[in-house]
């Protein structure tokens, strides 16, 4: 979906705080973890907040491109791989790790990480329809045709009314 989609929802600092803090919440009862594993770029802020309110030490990162030019989903691309020591947690399949993105969209780039971690918990934020079979927990489902504007996207501007935006 693009940034020309017919449904925006912006997200503030605010509101994304809160909405990694009632992950945290979510994802106490389903730990312990011993480490996270982000997702980045847009996992790399959720994993913050959560690893400290879960007081996880251990994190790491694998990075995969699939947004090439913030428009359109493209190829993607694993840029770094996970460190093999996280890779031999829980006897090799991921056991006791936490995958952590922003946002589950397709599904796509979880299903890679899943591939390498296929025992881990994983876990985003928010998550569309195509997407959410391969989210273990989640806080706020948001429908496939909605284009997320995540608060390091976005500047202070003013938004048109929902009403304009619609053919009557």
């Amino acid at each position: 979906m693009s940034p020309t989609s017919p449904k925006a929802f912006p997200v503030s600092w605010d509101q994304f705080h809160r909405d990694c803090r009632a992950l945290a919440w979510r994802l106490a009862s389903a730990g312990p973890f011993e480490a996270i594993v982000c997702i980045t770029r847009g996992g790399l802020v959720p994993a913050a907040i959560v690893a400290r309110e879960l007081d996880v030490r251990l994190i790491e990162s694998v990075c995969i491109a699939s947004y090439h030019d913030y428009k359109n989903q493209g190829e993607l691309r694993v840029l770094k791989d996970i460190a093999p020591a996280i890779k031999a947690l829980g006897d090799g399949t991921g056991k006791g790790v936490l995958v952590i993105d922003d946002l589950t969209d397709t599904g796509k780039t979880a299903k890679i990480v899943r591939d390498m971690l296929p025992n881990a918990h994983f876990a985003a934020v928010y998550a569309k329809p195509a997407g959410r079979p391969l989210i273990d927990t989640f806080v706020t489902e948001v429908s496939q045709d909605t284009w997320i504007y995540f608060p390091w996207d976005m500047g202070l501007a003013y938004q048109a009314p929902i009403r304009e935006g619609s053919a009557g």
